[in-house]
């Protein structure tokens, strides 16, 4: 089977905290030319940094699915490499239409959705158990 879905991968990352700290130059009377931080400003990106660094779906890209009988092959648009998700590995299939999330012993999960998506879940848990 080859099919485009929508795909995006649920993983974290290292927060990245912003190294400059906002502010604004002040001409005081007394103290001349100075520069006044911004202590709540520095909080708020501070804390934006952080939250974009929770677990979430990230790396949406349209691609191209293949199922075979061994595993997933995703090819992102514009990509060159196959990114392969062997059945192997596959702890879980969630449906959730329009969508599918496959979850992976070794790597983020994997959610795939649009028209196809539904049906590759299917098709997946097929090959993984076999005709009930």
């Amino acid at each position: 089977m080859d099919v485009t879905c929508s795909a995006a991968r649920f993983y974290g990352t290292e927060v990245d905290y912003p190294t400059a700290g906002s502010g604004y130059f002040e001409d005081h009377p007394t103290f001349g030319r100075r520069w006044v931080s911004n202590g709540r400003l520095d909080a708020r990106r501070q804390q934006e940094a952080e939250d974009s660094a929770l677990p979430q779906w990230r790396d949406h890209a349209a691609a191209r699915v293949v199922l075979t009988s061994t595993g997933v092959r995703l090819l992102p648009l514009g990509a060159r490499e196959w990114m392969p998700f062997d059945h192997a590995l596959l702890t879980g299939v969630a449906a959730e239409p329009p969508a599918v999330v496959l979850s992976y012993s070794t790597c983020a999960p994997l959610l795939l959705s649009g028209p196809a998506a539904p049906w590759l879940g299917v098709a997946i848990e097929h090959l993984r158990h076999g005709a009930a």
